[in-house]
């Protein structure tokens, strides 16, 4: 790999020189052999200025004198001498006899010198057999051109210096490119060793030695490199060791959770899962594969679904390996991933269960001996007399508060074990609540209550149980009239939005807020000397919640302590 780095970088440097020059050598020797010609040329144009006048004399002398003077000047110019007429026969010639050479007005540069432009062309000659530079000029005389004069040079004899010249150009090249190739070795080398360096240490780097440095003994660039990469593993190794540490933190903090974690990438597939959840799902080898694999729960699945596609973020109560669990899942934008939480609520759902089997047998076993009570208290009103008579009034009226908690905590048992059944119709609730006020009408009276009902015209029914509805309305109705001495209570009945609202108002005591988020929780009593008072049980509203939740409905409350309370019911409305 190093001696391959080398040999890139300097052999593509000596390429790049010798492709240059190569290019160069090229082009300058056809710009040296245009040049040359083009001084060639000039020269004989020089020649000819000089040698017109007597051209122009030696076309009324005779031939002999004419082909003597000829010859006799060809050598000494190193030029050939040709002379026509304006006809294009060749009058004198330094290298050929006249009488054997043909007409020469076709000739491409006599033809056009006849025309009075002078001309220059590089052809091969069919009278000596070699390549020629001819250049032709007019021989003007009088306003007419009476003939031509054309000197030309053997290529050869330009080609032969011009070869010459080419091998001590080559020559020359080549010790300049020796000595180049032997600078770009030295320079090669100075800039392989850094990057091998580099190459090296980075490697090191990359296999997780951060202790790694480079040679801040080269100039320049490569030594603000080297002290910029050494500062960089410098950091890194910093970041590793706090990445490290974070790691295990996590890791410790992860192990040390007693709530399940499990994190899913966008895939599906387990990310993250700690020891909690993975003694849940019983598999040792869950990362890495699809989270419907390793856990197999509608319910769990559904849930995670959900949060993914909606981006949001919720909870459920699911069940795993027989074991109940509260789960929740948020979605992480950022990495399109979901986090999942579980918490196991087993032995919760368990105590629940046995406080629910506790309620219901003791409500079972004290059922019978309070009736027996009653009856025994009914009989011995009739009987008793004096303060025996208080007693036994006294005895009935704690007597039918038990029965009445005993009742009320089967009906809310039976409702928070999922028992509670409704046998549904269509209700009429404005009829129902109508015969609900009319139970209480005495006991408003007697108090000085104002019982009123406010329904709207041609109110819809509404499909659910109508004992259930009646149990809520009593409930809620009788709650109103304990907590007001004066005043009014206010069964409003109306439809908005699709719901059937009722509303139940009362003028009195109100509730504070401290008491507003535990009033629908099982025996709660805001004002316990008074609720001992009245009988209330404390499992009212608690009853009224879960009929309502029954019959897919919401239940809010609005109070304000001395102004009274209004309760609020959205029950879902049939469509007419």
């Amino acid at each position: 790999m190093k001696k391959m780095l080398f040999f890139r970088i300097y052999g593509g440097f000596c390429l790049i020189i010798a492709a240059a020059a190569a290019f160069i050598l090229f082009f300058s020797f056809k710009a040296i052999k245009s040049a040359y010609l083009d001084d060639q040329a000039a020269h004989m144009l020089s020649l000819a200025e000089v040698f017109k006048p007597r051209a122009l004399a030696g076309l009324k002398e005779s031939p002999e004198e004419l082909e003597a003077f000829v010859r006799d000047l060809g050598p000494r110019i190193r030029a050939r001498i040709t002379l026509v007429d304006s006809t294009g026969a060749v009058l004198a010639d330094s290298e050929e006899a006249p009488e054997r050479m043909e007409s020469h007005k076709y000739r491409p540069e006599i033809f056009r010198s006849l025309r009075g432009e002078p001309t220059r062309a590089v052809r091969r000659s069919s009278t000596v057999k070699a390549d020629m530079l001819y250049m032709s000029f007019p021989l003007v005389e009088g306003g007419k051109v009476v003939g031509a004069l054309r000197l030309s040079r053997f290529m050869k004899d330009i080609d032969g210096l011009l070869a010459r010249l080419k091998r001590r150009i080559i020559g020359t090249a080549l010790a300049v490119m020796a000595l180049v190739f032997l600078v770009l070795l030295f320079f090669s080398r100075s800039i392989v060793g850094p990057v091998r360096e580099f190459i090296t240490a980075s490697r090191k780097v990359a296999g997780g030695d951060f202790e790694a440095k480079l040679s801040l003994r080269h100039k320049g660039e490569f030594k603000d490199f080297a002290r910029s990469f050494n500062t960089m593993t410098a950091d890194l190794r910093s970041m590793f060791l706090a990445a490290v540490e974070r790691r295990e933190e996590l890791d410790s903090i992860l192990a040390s959770i007693q709530d399940g974690l499990l994190i899913i990438d966008r895939d599906d597939r387990i990310v993250l899962i700690n020891e909690k959840f993975r003694s849940v799902v019983a598999d040792p080898a869950a990362e890495g594969r699809y989270y419907w694999e390793v856990i197999l729960g509608t319910r769990f699945t559904g849930l995670v679904r959900r949060v993914k596609e909606g981006r949001t973020k919720a909870s459920d109560e699911v069940v795993l390996k027989d074991r109940s669990f509260l789960c929740g899942a948020a979605f992480l934008p950022s990495r399109e991933r979901v986090v999942v939480t579980i918490h196991d609520l087993s032995e919760i759902r368990d105590a629940e269960r046995m406080k629910k089997d506790l309620v219901l047998n003791a409500s079972h076993e004290l059922r019978t001996p309070l009736t027996a009570i009653k009856g025994f208290v009914e009989a011995l009103e009739d009987r008793a007399q004096g303060e025996d008579k208080g007693y036994l009034e006294i005895i009935g009226r704690n007597t039918d508060r038990m029965i009445g908690i005993v009742q009320d905590l089967m009906t809310l048992a039976e409702m928070e074990d999922g028992g509670l059944k409704l046998e549904s119709s269509m209700v009429d609730l404005k009829a129902l609540a109508g015969s609900v006020l009319a139970l209480f009408a005495a006991t408003s009276e007697a108090k000085g209550v104002r019982l009123e009902m406010k329904a709207d015209d041609s109110l819809p029914r509404v499909r659910g149980d109508a004992f259930k509805l009646e149990q809520m309305l009593v409930n809620l109705v009788d709650n109103a009239l304990k907590a007001t001495e004066k005043g009014s209570v206010t069964l409003s009945l109306s439809v908005r939005g699709g719901d059937f609202i009722v509303e139940v108002r009362d003028t009195g005591i109100g509730i504070s807020e401290e008491h507003l988020p535990h009033i629908f929780e099982r025996f709660y009593v805001v004002d316990k000397s008074r609720s001992r008072k009245l009988g209330g049980t404390g499992l009212g509203l608690s009853i009224v919640k879960h009929v309502v939740k029954a019959h897919g409905g919401r239940i809010g409350v609005f109070s304000r302590l001395g102004e009274g309370s209004t309760f609020t019911i959205a029950l879902p409305a049939e469509k007419p």
